[in-house]
This record gives structure tokens, sequence and C-alpha cells, in this order.
């Protein structure tokens, strides 16, 4: 099955939502603007229930279908993130942000007006069993939107029984979808390294403990982790991405800090990881006699996809798309915070093709609109099938 041909109809109307939104990118919790705009659609569209305020400003809107709900599944969610980052946009659109330094550089105007138009339909035609629950979530850009959801009762209070969420993918052709069961995007863990040594002047380094030696003998021995720790069939990643130290060329600094980041696939390798970061840090400090202090923060969680939903949504998507544009993808070292959902549901996260655009977080990056009718499609047939009586 195609598109869906109402949704062809609808989409000058969710492109312009897409355009209004990308205008006025809004960051992390902070998308008050956006999440008023999402109520107010909801509303305007007879959702049964518009509930806002969760996890601060999330929008839950609640759809119930005109057939008697007779299956497992009674309620399913649909979930889309909000916010967007803080990027200059370097576009040039004629809809481009009026926002110095914040841009939607992800697309998460466009996973929203994607669910808008799909609630658009579905409050319409009501054509499914059940409840269509769909979720408009703040801070998925580092600050665990998901999770504050949850906490405040998302689950529970609208007794969603599966979940699903979706992505566009810049590099795979508009009208494709990318999916796979099991681990499709990394945990994500933050690592912060202080490092005290004896600052002194640069011709007598005996009389110093310097730090920026220090700091680089850890980068070259936190790298050795990965390639000799680490089972070679797994996948994880360690990147030490910022390194501050001194401010002369002729004075050795007394400090040094270290920023980076943690990329793991499995809980067993995530462990491992961090066990190995704390001993080496240690290690390092006995050697040098610096005092390193390691902040090693746990982040996001592993992405994984339950194995029925999974195959569920590449049926669907299948139907929209046809069997030859949806593929199996390998995971993504990327991270995501609707792992958060997954791991309080059984659900499933897809790809959705974006075309020959810049890469996600670049400030050329540019939601594709002819990808709207393939996504709002997916989140259609979704519901139907899963709540079909």
């Amino acid at each position: 099955m195609p598109i869906v041909n109402r949704v062809a109809d609808l989409q000058p109307d969710i492109q312009a939502w897409r355009r209004d939104i990308h205008q006025h990118p809004e960051l992390l919790y902070d998308v008050h603007r956006t999440a008023a705009f999402v109520a107010d659609r909801l509303k305007e569209f007879g959702c049964d229930e518009v509930a806002t305020g969760l996890g601060r400003t999330g929008v839950v809107g609640v759809i119930k279908g005109k057939k008697p709900a007779g299956g497992n599944i009674k309620v399913i969610g649909l979930r889309a993130d909000m916010d967007a980052l803080p990027i200059e946009e370097e576009t040039n659109l004629a809809y481009a942000s009026k926002t110095p330094g914040k841009m939607h550089a992800c697309g998460h105007d466009g996973h929203t007006a994607m669910l808008l138009g799909a609630a658009r339909y579905l409050a319409e035609t009501r054509n499914f069993a059940g409840d269509a629950v769909v979720i408009f979530q703040p801070a998925e850009e580092g600050g665990a939107g998901a999770a504050a959801m949850i906490k405040d009762g998302l689950m529970d209070r609208f007794a969603i029984d599966q979940v699903f969420g979706m992505h566009n993918y810049p590099g795979s052709p508009v009208g494709s979808f990318a999916i796979r069961s099991g681990p499709i995007m990394a945990a994500t863990d933050a690592i912060d390294i202080e490092i005290e040594g004896q600052g002194g002047h640069a011709a007598r380094p005996h009389k110093c403990v310097d730090s920026v030696m220090v700091g680089a003998q850890l980068i070259t021995a936190l790298q050795q982790i990965v390639s000799r720790n680490v089972d070679p069939l797994d996948s994880a990643v360690i990147s030490i991405c910022e390194f501050h130290a001194g401010n002369a060329r002729n004075v050795i600094p007394q400090t040094a800090v270290l920023r980076g980041t943690v990329r793991t696939l499995t809980a067993k390798v995530r462990q491992l990881i961090e066990k190995r970061v704390r001993e080496v840090t240690a290690g390092v400090a006995q050697m040098t006699g610096a005092r390193i202090n390691l902040n090693y923060e746990r982040g996001y969680p592993v992405t994984s996809n339950h194995a029925a939903q999974t195959d569920f949504a590449t049926q669907v998507a299948k139907e929209i798309a046809g069997e030859s544009n949806v593929r199996e993808m390998s995971p993504m070292m990327g991270a995501e915070d609707f792992a958060y959902m997954l791991e309080q549901r059984p659900g499933a996260f897809i790809f959705c093709g974006n075309g020959d655009s810049a890469g996600l977080h670049h400030p050329a990056y540019n939601f594709n609109d002819e990808a709207i009718v393939f996504g709002t499609s997916y989140w259609i047939r979704l519901v139907e099938n899963a709540l079909a009586a």
C-alpha cells in the first residue's frame, strides 16, 4: 500500500507547520512556544484529551478509535521530539531560524510536524480499535526528556502497551526506511577529567609534574581500552574531544582538563569500559604523581528495538515504501533518549530517508519536506494495523 492519499492532501499544511517550527527553534526543556503550538493543533483536531506539562514541557494527545478495542494491544504510543540545537544556521532559507545561535539541525521540526499530520488524520478517521497516544517530547538533545516524561507517569497514565519512534536519516533516499532488531543506537556516557600537577618554568620540567604530559599519556592509555580490552567483535568508542591546559608557551601549567564521550552497544561492554577507564586513570595518576579527578557519568542507555515490534514496524514500512525500500541497517554509535521508553514498553525505532542533505547537527542541515508523506503515512498505518479490530 503506498502513501495515504489524504496525507498527500495534507502535505502543504504539514510543511507549513514544519517551517513555522523551524523558524522558532527552542532548546532542551525551554520549548514553550513549540509545545503551545502542538497543543493548540491537537485541540483543533479534536483529540479526546490533550495533556501538557509532562516532563516539564511535553505534550500528549489521546485519540480514541471508533471501534471497540478487542486485541491484546489497546493503546499505542507514537513519539516525536521537539527541541533544537545551539547551532548558528547556515542554510539561507526563506524560513531559516529567526533566533541567533539556535536551529533545528536534527530534524525535530519535521518529526513534530509529521506526527501532528498523523494526529490530524487519525482524529478525522478514527479507523482503529483502541487509543492512539501521540507524544511530543522536549529535551532529546542531551536533556533526557523521555526519562522526565516517564517519571511524570507517561506510560501508566495513558496505559501505553507499545511505543514507537522515528528519526530522519540524511544520505538515505526519500521514501526509504531503515531499521534493525536489537541494539540500533548506542549508550552514551560522559568523561570529565581534572588533572592537577605541579606547574613551573618550561626550562625546568624536572621540578614540575607536567599536566599536559599527564593528559597526553592518559588519552593514549584510554584509547587502548577499545583496541586491547574490548572484544574485536563488539563495538565501542572512546573519544576525548576537549583538552584544556596552559596559556603561555614557556609555562608548564598546573592543571589540565579533559572531556570526552564513551559509546557502547551492550550493557556488558559499557560496564567493562567504565571499569577500565577508572583503572587506567588511577594508574596514570600513580605513575606520574599527578592528582587526577575522574567524573564518569552515565547518559542515555542503548536504544534496543524489541524483536516482534521491529518485525511489525518493518512490515508497515514496506506497505508504505515497498519492500525494496526498507532495509536492515547496522547499529549507529549515536545516542537517542527514546531508549528510556523502550526500557519501559516494547516497541521499535525506525529511520526515514531524508535524501542527499547535510548531516545531522550540521549548520547547513534541513529536514526534507518531501519525506513528510512517507513518515506521516507510516505513523497512520502503524496505528491502524496495530489497533485493527
